[in-house]
């Protein structure tokens, strides 16, 4: 059927599942017993590595093998990135913000208002935006062209999300720039490039995953929901309105792009405007 093992492809969407609910509901036992929900972040990159690596297991003799081990690579690549950057971002902090937040309007026990709006919302996401991975690996389609503009579109995506995050990272290390905002490097061209590259990858997986229109169809829904968390979901809204009172925030987000990479603005006297 158009190149993918669907019976073989259904018993891997149950095991994934198993997969991603396990993993989060581990790190929710952690979360629990250290009192610091914020830890979860870590488990998401985690989280799609796992369901990688049991997809790539599952798929042997049923996809193409270098498609298999491409898309595998890719997500164990990003993910553990993604996990190793929070994890060094994170170390001795407190809660985020965010979860404690939430977790003040939680009705009820507040442990058990984690467990289903955080942990299972998070093992639930993982399991949908996953499919583009899980039905790459059960084509049979041998490595094509748009399988290659598939990975450059990834690769450019996780170069951009990986070069952000360093660029913000060591301009936070500098206590010199302690109230200031950010607005070099990539920072200057939008004001999310972490998001946008990470938007970026799962496009490029997605189109690993194109190989007839059955599959393209199907498991569209993972980069169109990855994209609208980044954009209008959890990522920048929640965190524009939180930078949105801090000096000088404002003056950058009239010159700086909120999502796709654009030139700066520039004032009247045609240079570009600078946070001082």
């Amino acid at each position: 059927m158009n190149g993918t093992a669907w019976s073989a492809l259904l018993i891997n969407l149950v095991a994934s599942a198993a997969t991603a609910g396990a993993l989060l509901l581990a790190t929710f036992a952690v979360a629990v017993r250290r009192g610091l929900h914020r830890i979860v972040d870590i488990a998401w990159g985690l989280a799609f590595s796992a369901v990688a690596v049991v997809t790539w297991l599952l798929s042997a003799g049923h996809g193409d093998d270098g498609r298999r081990l491409l898309v595998a690579a890719a997500t164990v690549l990003w993910g553990l990135r993604l996990a190793a950057h929070i994890a060094r971002r994170s170390r001795g902090h407190g809660e985020d913000p965010r979860y404690t937040a939430l977790l003040a309007k939680a009705p009820g026990n507040r442990t058990l208002y984690a467990l289903r709006t955080v942990y299972l919302g998070q093992a639930a996401l993982v399991w949908l935006i996953s499919l583009p991975v899980q039905a790459a690996s059960y084509s049979s389609a041998p490595l094509d062209l748009p399988a290659f503009c598939g990975i450059a579109l990834w690769a450019l995506g996780l170069a951009f999300e990986a070069v952000g995050d360093h660029q913000l990272a060591r301009f936070k290390q500098d206590p010199a720039n302690r109230g200031r905002i950010m607005d070099k490097g990539l920072w200057a061209w939008t004001r999310h490039p972490n998001y946008f590259g990470d938007s970026l990858v799962w496009w490029g997986l997605y189109v690993l995953a194109c190989t007839a229109w059955q599959p393209a169809l199907t498991v569209l829904v993972s980069p169109v929901l990855m994209t609208a968390l980044l954009t209008v979901g959890s990522g920048k809204r929640l965190l524009e309105k939180h930078m949105s009172g801090r000096p000088g925030y404002a003056a950058y987000a009239a010159r700086t792009s909120g999502f796709f990479p654009l030139p700066p603005r520039r004032t009247a006297r045609g240079t570009p405007e600078r946070t001082k």
